[in-house]
C-alpha cells in the first residue's frame, strides 16, 4: 500500500497549482496596483492643473492682495512705490492659504506670509473661504479622494502689475470691486496623498505620493470669469 502511494501522480498537478497560485495572485495583483497607482497619480496631477487654471481666474484667496492700495509706499529697488510703477517681485511677501492642521472646514481657511524671503508688504489678511472652496471642489473634477485639508494654494511676486490699475468686477449684487494690482504666480498644492495597494490591503500599510503642484501667473483674479 505504502509503495503504491508514493507511486500515486493522480493529485500531482492539483498540488502544483496550490503551489503556484499564491505567486500568480501576487504577480496579477501586483500589476493591477501598479496601474492604479498611475491612475490615481496622473489624476492628483491633473487636479493641481485645474485647480492653478481655476485660481488665476478667479477671485484671489487673501482679500488684502486686491485691496486698493496694497502696494503703495511699499519699496522697490530702494525706490517707494508711486502711481503707474511696475510692481517689483519683492514688493510683497509670499502668501500661502491652507487650513490649518490638515481639517476640511473650507470657512477656517487662513493666509500667512513668510516674511524671511523679503520685506515686502504681507497681504494675507481678509482670506475668502468661498473662493478657496470653489478652487477644492474644481480639483474634485479630477479626483473625490482630494480633501481641503490636502490642499494648499500660494502666491508669490512675479513683477507683473502696477500700481493704481483701475481694473474692477461687479460682484452679484453689482457692486464694482478692485481687482489686484500685482499679478502674482499662483501655486495650486496637493500633499499627503497616499495609495492603499491591494496587496499591502491586509497589513494596513498603505504608499505615500509625492507632493503635486502647478504654478501660473494670475490673470485678472476675476471671479466672475470662470465660476
Amino acid at each position: 500500500m505504502t509503495g503504491r502511494f508514493l507511486r500515486e501522480v493522480r493529485g500531482a498537478s492539483a498540488a502544483e497549482f496550490a503551489l503556484i497560485l499564491p505567486a500568480a495572485l501576487l504577480l496579477l495583483f501586483g500589476v493591477v496596483d501598479v496601474g492604479r497607482y498611475a491612475w490615481q497619480l496622473n489624476q492628483y496631477e491633473k487636479a493641481v492643473q485645474l485647480g492653478a487654471r481655476y485660481a488665476v481666474a478667479t477671485t484671489v484667496i487673501p482679500g488684502a492682495l486686491a485691496a486698493d492700495d496694497a502696494f503703495l509706499n511699499q519699496s522697490c529697488n530702494g525706490a517707494t512705490l508711486n502711481y503707474g510703477d511696475t510692481i517689483c517681485a519683492d514688493a510683497m511677501q509670499p502668501i500661502t492659504c491652507e487650513i490649518p492642521n490638515g481639517g476640511n472646514d473650507t470657512d477656517q481657511v487662513t493666509c500667512s506670509c513668510d516674511a524671511t524671503v523679503n520685506s515686502g508688504a504681507c497681504l494675507s489678511a481678509s482670506p475668502r473661504p468661498l473662493a478657496f472652496a470653489a478652487i477644492v471642489s474644481r480639483m474634485r473634477v479630477a479626483s473625490k479622494r482630494i480633501q481641503p485639508g490636502e490642499v494648499s494654494i500660494g502666491y508669490i511676486g512675479s513683477g507683473l502689475g502696477y500700481l493704481g490699475d483701475p481694473a474692477t468686477y461687479k460682484d452679484s449684487n453689482g457692486v464694482a470691486v478692485p481687482l489686484p494690482d500685482a499679478a502674482p504666480i499662483v501655486t495650486v498644492k496637493l500633499t499627503n496623498m497616499r495609495y492603499q495597494p491591494i496587496t499591502l490591503t491586509l497589513i494596513g500599510i498603505d504608499v505615500p505620493y509625492p507632493d503635486f503642484s502647478y504654478s501660473l501667473t494670475l490673470e485678472d483674479g476675476d471671479g466672475t470669469v470662470a465660476s
